[in-house]
């Protein structure tokens, strides 16, 4: 045990994190732990020290950093080999460094991408393939993935969160009791690491022997087929896509019932890892429309049918009798977002702005040392440089922030801006891009849904949104400023366009705020028009365009 980490035992609560942590130890296949929560609830303490924990006499703990590239992750080329001794060879990455021990990520939810599907792909099959012009190494890379997030900082992607085998949210939230135990140990262990840890070794090889005696009994382990049904029933209650929760949870109650020393699977398994394995998977039954005996999906083509995803019925009482019954075409939506897309990289950034933000320009290159000395390996002096083009690491982000007063109910205004984000989303989704939703009215803000990858189903999420009271536009507005600052802090740094859809009733001035690029859209409906949102779209420095003129379908 290491004398300068505080040991998992000494840990005071957190229960369920400790289970998940333990169930991945015995079983690493089980496909790691992804822990959800606020800062100073132990995430880090209870990952850190789970190394300790391992059967293994060696126990790495490796840290991938948010900054790591992905040779650092999955190994390298050894130049100085080639060049001095005229051989290939590759230096071990991080992921090669974990075998057999712990890897923790910490703010997951904030590494780039295609760095997170390599780290999750290796982690399911437990080897790590590198291939490099022709050339291939491979070794064994099994290790328990643990993944910390605050999703205040940003959420995961849906296929992302999926291949965690298990997730936990922590609430942070502790007794008074509690907190006064939790500060004497840690006050204890601060004025004497070694003493404290000391204390706690013999309670440490306890767990860790009986981690090691559930690894070794793991095989024996059965689940009757009763059992199998039930996991099956709970799963397709809980509208999981695709099996791999099934799987997990039938690892994850092996590994339960392993570590409590029975040959069999109970009921109480299955009970205890349920949560662990649903929390991050469930999907809720989407609220059906009235008068309508069964959804339709907002994506089907035209011609297949005449339902409109512009349909949001769904209004206060209050509104019914402003409400426009006309229904918005599909066509005219999906002409939406390609209208907005035009919009701005014709006026808000011309010439080559828009190719150095996307990353398409034409000296988007770097050496390409693998290939460079691979070819000169046999020649006295390197042969001709050669490049390759390098993968673009900005990403975009889509930044909506919707006024939900009482207000944008006439004339069918916020039913008209549902659709307008349901062709945004779309084509973010179909794009890869992120998007995040800001909602404002009834003197209060919410996140309806927070920074990640477009999700494919928007529609659910827009049905959650009711209109109603005041319009705290300025509060709205600074919550988008210290979100962008966040994404300029994070490392992927994605390119943020806003866009600001609202009738612009409010008074509240809008001088001095910086948010960037954006796009002030102006639902404001009916005869008689006050036009504030031109002049809330000057104060921002945004391009202004009215709904109406956004929703026109181009031919």
């Amino acid at each position: 045990m290491s004398k300068s980490q505080f040991p998992f035992t000494a840990v005071i609560g957190q229960d369920a994190l400790k289970t998940a942590l333990i169930l991945c130890a015995i079983d690493p296949k089980i496909g790691g732990v992804l822990i959800s929560g606020p800062r100073g609830c132990a995430k880090s303490t209870l990952t850190r020290a789970l190394s300790d924990l391992q059967p293994s006499d060696q126990h790495p703990f490796v840290t991938l950093p948010l900054g790591a590239s992905e040779e650092q992750l999955t190994g390298s080329l050894d130049l100085q080999q080639i060049v001095e001794q005229q051989q290939v060879r590759f230096n071990p990455g991080l992921l090669a460094k974990a075998h057999q021990g712990v890897l923790y990520v910490d703010e997951v939810n904030l590494l780039p991408d295609h760095l997170v599907d390599q780290l999750l792909d290796v982690a399911a099959s437990g080897i790590n393939r590198v291939e490099r012009d022709g050339l291939s190494h491979q070794h064994p890379a099994e290790f328990v993935l643990a993944g910390t997030m605050n999703p205040d900082e940003g959420e995961l992607r849906p296929q992302l969160k999926d291949r965690f085998g298990l997730a936990i949210t922590l609430d942070g939230q502790y007794t008074p009791e509690q907190r006064v135990a939790i500060v004497r140990q840690r006050l204890t262990f601060d004025r004497d690491p070694e003493a404290f840890c000391t204390s706690y070794i013999e309670q440490t090889e306890q767990l860790r022997q009986q981690i090691l005696n559930a690894r070794n009994s793991l095989k024996n382990v059965t689940l009757s087929e009763a059992s199998m049904l039930d996991i099956a029933t709970r799963s397709a209650s809980a509208m999981v896509e695709g099996l791999r929760a099934d799987i997990c949870w039938h690892r994850a109650a092996s590994a339960h019932a392993a570590f409590h020393g029975r040959s069999e699977v109970s009921s109480g398994d299955i009970d205890a890892t349920e949560e662990l394995v649903l929390h991050h998977r469930r999907h809720p039954m989407p609220p059906q429309p009235q008068n309508q005996p069964q959804t339709q999906s907002p994506y089907q083509r035209p011609e297949q049918s005449k339902q409109v995803a512009g349909d949001w019925g769904q209004m206060s009482p209050q509104s019914t009798e402003q409400a426009d019954t006309r229904r918005l075409p599909r066509q005219t939506l999906a002409n939406t977002a390609f209208r907005i897309s035009d919009t701005l990289s014709q006026q808000m950034m011309p010439g080559n702005q828009l190719s150095q933000a996307t990353g398409t320009q034409e000296n988007n290159q770097r050496p390409d040392w693998f290939r460079t000395f691979s070819a000169s390996e046999n020649q006295p002096q390197l042969q001709r440089l050669k490049l390759k083009r390098q993968r673009s690491a900005i990403q975009r982000c889509h930044l909506i922030a919707l006024d939900t007063s009482a207000s944008v109910l006439q004339g069918q205004g916020l039913a008209k801006a549902r659709g307008l984000i349901q062709g945004i989303a779309e084509q973010a989704y179909l794009q890869r891009e992120q998007l995040a939703i800001l909602t404002f009215g009834n003197q209060q803000t919410e996140w309806l849904q927070p920074r990640c990858k477009a999700p494919k189903q928007i529609r659910p999420i827009l049905d959650q949104i009711k209109a109603g009271g005041g319009t705290p536009l300025r509060q709205a507005v600074v919550q988008l400023a210290e979100q962008i600052e966040k994404l300029k802090r994070a490392s992927d740094q994605p390119e943020t366009t806003v866009y600001l859809i609202t009738d612009g009733r409010s008074r509240d001035q809008l001088t001095g705020i910086e948010l960037g690029t954006g796009l002030l859209i102006d639902t404001e409906q009916g005869a008689v028009k006050r036009g504030r949102g031109a002049e809330l779209a000057n104060q921002l420095a945004f391009q202004y365009l009215p709904l109406e003129q956004c929703l026109t379908t181009t031919n």
